[in-house]
């Protein structure tokens, strides 16, 4: 028996996780929650500003792999052949000569320009806004492959925005590495920003790499959107690496810290989502939504079919990101799971301020259960209350993180299960926008694929999806499709499986659940996703 581990970083933490290359059988798992991050430290959310220390995915590194090494026993650690990593992203850091990030350094161990830049981190706003207006009047647009518009969650935005705020960080960066790739470097003891292999995926979606550039958008641009990034391109990169590829064998100090032999194959990184649709066996035309405190929606075509088209405000259309030899196409909402987990918090403040820790947890674990049981069984009809999902501002389609949500149509009998049922439709309108905007452009969807936390847990959720988007949704059975999708990897990096293919159909979990649209309840979304419309309008272009 031969045996893989995926490992998959998260918002809140990471998961180690051990499968049988043979079948996909899930051996043993482990979660470890970021310390740091829990405290909410380096975080200010009134400006949308979120950092995470290295040394919490070290130590989650650490622990997760021992812990599930330990549960799956000694014969099954002697057998491991591979591991490959899955993150969060766009999440950069500032690194030094050798790979490490500043922020370990004792002179930048407190900093949080010296961290990783998390996803969610929008205090580069204004940053990606100056990308746009020069790349759309340039000689050439950079944005064109990433759907014309530059986000504040992405790599350049926040690059920039650091080096205009952190003189000290300026001078001290030597280059910028993305989670997905310092985490598999850091495995195979080459942090060398200049050798270690980037990650396609990340590249192409948050960089824009593209080969039709020759690599990452010319020095002429970079220098004229600000002369602070003049001499960063040769610090980076010029090629990119499907996650099919080796990142290399993993080093002596990690296989002893792990207890793993020597020869594990560390495979090249990606993004958690782009992953987590190998994980759901993406096929051609599939649409895979994960679905957690955001969303991010995969789509592969073969490139002959589709590789002419440049679709419009979406998160990218890179070769090879998800499969190699496909495009592969990411777009996504800010925000779906922490909608309601606002909404929650709301609801649960005077909970928390008048009941003990303990009495008030429990009660506010009841919350969103109740909550949607009482939202399932109200009636559905024209005049409900609309809300727009942008509380953490639109990702796609048409990048703005400055949009705010919204909610209207509400009266004295709005209560709170019919504002969760307003929120919940949000965030499946926005899921319908996304569906349209790749439909409009010219890309077909056979069918969809859900996975993740919100997808495992919400029949109400998933229905009203299935309701919106008027398409049957199946979803996966692994619970950690991303990590599974890791494993896949890992896999074939390891050279188990040829193709990323043929460890698909030998390892995939296969489907547990499959939400149909109700007739009756479609026409009538119909008109209040109109009306969705018709206030995002009003929102975007009036306030």
């Amino acid at each position: 028996m031969k045996y893989v581990i995926g490992l998959d970083y998260g918002t809140d933490s990471v998961r180690a996780l051990i499968v049988n290359t043979a079948n996909g059988q899930e051996i043993a798992t482990h979660v470890f929650y970021y310390p740091r991050w829990k405290k909410g430290a380096y975080c200010d959310p009134s400006v949308s500003q979120y950092r995470q220390h290295p040394l919490d995915y070290l130590e989650g590194l650490e622990t997760s792999i021992k812990e599930a090494l330990k549960m799956a026993g000694s014969e099954v650690a002697q057998n491991i052949v591979g591991i490959s990593v899955d993150t969060t992203g766009s999440t950069p850091v500032a690194v030094d000569r050798a790979g490490t990030p500043l922020s370990m350094l004792p002179e930048f161990a407190d900093n949080p320009n010296g961290m990783f830049i998390l996803w969610k981190d929008h205090t580069a706003n204004q940053e990606a806004l100056e990308i746009n207006q020069l790349a759309h009047r340039y000689d050439i647009d950079f944005t064109k492959y990433v759907g014309g518009i530059y986000s504040s969650e992405w790599f350049w935005a926040k690059i920039l925005r650091t080096l205009r705020v952190d003189e000290k960080v300026r001078q001290a960066a030597f280059s910028w590495v993305e989670h997905c790739d310092w985490i598999s470097a850091v495995l195979t003891g080459e942090t060398d920003p200049l050798s270690m292999r980037r990650s396609r995926c990340a590249a192409g979606h948050k960089a824009m790499w593209h080969e039709a550039f020759e690599g990452l958008p010319s020095e002429a641009f970079l220098t004229q959107l600000d002369p602070l990034l003049a001499g960063l391109r040769e610090r980076l990169y010029r090629h990119t690496y499907t996650s099919d590829l080796p990142m290399g064998k993993i080093s002596k100090e990690w296989a002893e810290k792990l207890g793993l032999s020597d020869d594990v194959t560390i495979g090249v990184g990606a993004f958690d989502a782009h992953m987590g649709g190998v994980g759901a066996h993406i096929e051609p035309y599939t649409f895979v939504r994960v679905m957690g405190t955001s969303t991010c929606d995969m789509l592969i075509a073969p490139n002959e079919e589709v590789g002419h088209l440049l679709i419009k405000g979406i998160c990218g259309q890179v070769d090879g990101s998800i499969l190699p030899n496909m495009l592969g196409m990411e777009a996504g909402q800010s925000a779906f799971g922490d909608v309601y987990a606002w909404f929650q918090n709301l609801l649960a403040f005077p909970l928390r301020e008048l009941l003990s820790e303990e009495e008030a947890e429990k009660m506010v674990a009841q919350i969103i259960p109740k909550l949607a049981e009482k939202a399932a069984a109200l009636p559905l009809s024209i005049n409900d209350p609309i809300a727009l999902d942008w509380l953490n501002g639109r990702r796609t389609p048409d990048a703005n993180h400055t949009l705010k949500g919204a909610i209207t149509g509400l009266n004295l009998s709005s209560d709170a299960p019919k504002m969760f049922k307003a929120l919940v439709e949000a965030t499946a309108f926005g899921s319908k926008a996304i569906v349209d905007r790749f439909i409009t452009e010219g890309v077909n969807i056979k069918q969809v694929v859900a996975i993740g936390g919100v997808a495992k847990k919400s029949p109400f959720v998933m229905q009203t999806l299935a309701n919106v988007l008027n398409m049957p949704i199946k979803v996966v059975s692994s619970e950690q499709a991303c990590a599974l999708g890791a494993a896949m990897c890992a896999a074939v990096a390891a050279g188990v499986y040829a193709t990323m293919e043929d460890a698909q159909a030998a390892m995939s979990s296969g489907y547990d659940a499959e939400y149909y649209p109700q007739a009756e309840k479609v026409s009538v979304y119909e008109k209040l996703y109109a009306k969705y419309v018709k206030l995002g309008g009003f929102v975007e272009n009036e306030l």
